[in-house]
């Protein structure tokens, strides 16, 4: 698929992307394993239904060798200090987080919004 590209979905209304990324342990095993825990009979309902509740209209997670790409789709007036926070209360987020940083390259018990390195856009073309 990604020579083909990826469709995307069009809400209708204005809206804004975020980009961000973060790296995992060079382990071939954990990385397996990472990316089993993210496919859709693997990922964790609530944390799905989180994500959602807090305003995301879409997140996509990319990855090269052992580097994450997130790419983070919200309606325009989207507050992303304010919809983390809020995602860090919800229920299992923490537990998924503790799990999570056993893959990944981050201190531990950093939440989501600390391990997601935001990258600047450098370059756009429209």
């Amino acid at each position: 698929m990604k020579q083909t590209g990826y469709k995307m979905k069009e809400y209708g209304i204005p809206t804004k992307r975020y980009c961000q990324t973060l790296d995992l342990k060079d382990d071939p095993e954990l990385i397996s394993e990472y990316r089993k825990r993210h496919t859709e009979n693997e990922a964790w309902p609530e944390i799905l239904q989180g994500i959602r509740s807090v305003g995301i209209l879409e997140m996509e997670i990319y990855i090269l060798d052992n580097r994450l790409f997130m790419i983070v789709e919200t309606p325009f007036d989207f507050d992303w200090d304010e919809a983390f926070a809020r995602l860090a209360t919800l229920p299992r987020q923490e537990e998924w987080e503790t799990y999570m940083s056993i893959f990944q390259v981050a201190r531990p018990g950093a939440t989501s919004a600390e391990k997601w390195r935001m990258m600047e856009r450098i370059f756009h073309l429209y």
